[in-house]
């Protein structure tokens, strides 16, 4: 009985892109009293997994949240293993407006004390006693009500590239975070005021709203299936939108863009400019806004320090990183002092600029190029990549492309190789070659040569 994955990423990815079939990005959630997680967890883990679905989820006495990505033709048997359960009879499943098959490439369904981390260790308080919910044209119409306060219960990251026109946006990293926050500035409004509030798909706010219920708050509502929802539904029914700009999201894409308004900059050059990227320093892994002129001038760094160590040979980054205990600290979301143009909290309505079009935030460049072999190994301490040649022939003096899920589109000129073990200038169907690579590849990792 197999209970966890036994294909790298890479693999995976491989085998999606033989399949050629569409898959749907989605996410969903569902508050209940679970009596035994563990074994619910393995459940939905060999249901899934025969469905070739994949994502990240998370169950735990309270319920369960997700998001994962489904072959569109398994969507309704994907359907029929949530339903199973009573509690997820006719549940709405946010289907993402963008979609991309690589969005998740392993399935894991991991056990948690909570599946919102709140910080709440109240035994009073009552998480199913929730807000009203509001669909996209209702959400709208309240907005527009003077009496209003519309709080966006995401954290700082999310909300600088975008959200809903005149909402607080609370200066936070965590959720828990915000709760005291909002709590503490709108005490005085708790009987005169309609609290709406929103997330991205609902999850954070239906805690939010139960809680704030339980502190006094009269006229609770939240937004239906958080932002997903209504970027589906003002695109169906034709409204106007009321949020303004991106949607940040937890998988490979890390936006969809709702409205082509750009109300972030760059934060190393100030460009206008809504593109997150991840430091490409293993050690920093500073998640941050960089424009495309920066990504190939800082070679998708933070920093000019992060620069110079992704030079270095991958043992001595190794040795930089051993010993110290960073924890989570490495994922901060773009709070560092090296970002020039760094504007948490201080957000605005006013778009910067207008997206040229909507596009993948990764999309790949086009390039002229010829499928030759896959990665079989990596020698990190030699710095030594192994292939195997399936097609055409190869010499040194060409140009190649390397490329996968995690290492990229990386270009090098083929210098000098040993074909099956020996030191040669060309290569043919059936070789196994090594070569000296400056950055780790991974296995099933794609070797093209570039055509002039």
């Amino acid at each position: 009985m197999q209970l966890y994955n036994t294909l790298s990423a890479e693999e995976r990815a491989e085998l999606i892109d033989q399949a050629g079939k569409q898959r749907l990005t989605l996410s969903f959630y569902a508050y209940a009293k679970i009596e035994n997680p563990q074994q619910f967890r393995d459940d939905l883990f060999l249901a899934w997994n025969a469905l070739d679905a994949l994502g990240r989820t998370y169950v735990a006495k309270e319920g369960i949240n997700a998001q994962m990505s489904v072959p569109a033709e398994n969507f309704e048997a994907f359907r029929e293993t949530l339903e199973f359960y009573d509690f997820m009879k006719d549940i709405r499943l946010n289907v993402a407006v963008d979609q991309d098959d690589h969005s998740f490439l392993k399935l894991t369904v991991k056990v948690r004390d909570k599946i919102v981390a709140d910080g709440l260790n109240d035994e009073t308080f009552d998480v199913t006693n929730i807000g009203v919910h509001l669909k996209a044209n209702e959400f709208n119409q309240i907005l527009e009500d003077p009496n209003t306060i519309v709080v966006d219960f995401r954290n700082h990251y999310e909300s600088e590239i975008g959200h809903f026109k005149g909402a607080i946006t609370p200066d936070v990293e965590t959720f828990r975070e915000s709760l005291p926050i909002i709590n503490e500035q709108l005490k005085d409004h708790k009987q005169d005021k309609n609290l709406v509030m929103y997330c991205t798909g609902g999850i954070r706010c239906e805690k939010a709203s139960a809680y704030f219920k339980h502190q006094g708050f009269k006229n609770v509502f939240q937004l239906e299936g958080g932002i997903i929802n209504y970027a589906k539904q003002i695109k169906e029914e034709n409204l106007e939108s009321k949020f303004i700009g991106k949607n940040f999201v937890f998988d490979h894409r890390l936006g969809e863009r709702i409205t082509d308004d750009i109300v972030s900059q760059c934060h190393q050059c100030g460009k206008p400019c809504d593109n997150h990227t991840n430091c490409e320093n293993e050690g920093c892994h500073l998640l941050f806004i960089q424009c495309d002129e920066c990504k190939s001038v800082m070679e998708n760094c933070c920093s000019a320090e992060c620069q110079e160590i992704i030079h270095m040979s991958l043992v001595d980054q190794v040795k930089l990183r051993r010993g110290v205990k960073n924890g989570n600290m490495i994922f901060r979301k773009g709070k560092s002092d090296k970002l020039l143009f760094k504007h948490s909290g201080e957000l605005t309505d006013v778009a910067l600029a207008k997206a040229i079009e909507p596009k993948d935030i990764r999309q790949k460049i086009k390039i002229k190029k010829a499928l030759i072999g896959k990665a079989e190994h990596y020698y990190a301490k030699s710095e030594i990549g192994s292939f195997l040649i399936e097609n055409q022939e190869l010499k040194t003096g060409d140009k190649i492309l390397i490329s996968g899920p995690t290492t990229g589109e990386k270009q090098l000129v083929l210098e000098k190789m040993f074909v099956n073990g020996n030191e040669d200038s060309e290569a043919k169907s059936g070789d196994k070659i090594t070569f000296s690579i400056p950055f780790r590849v991974r296995l099933s990792d794609k070797l093209y040569k570039i055509l002039e």
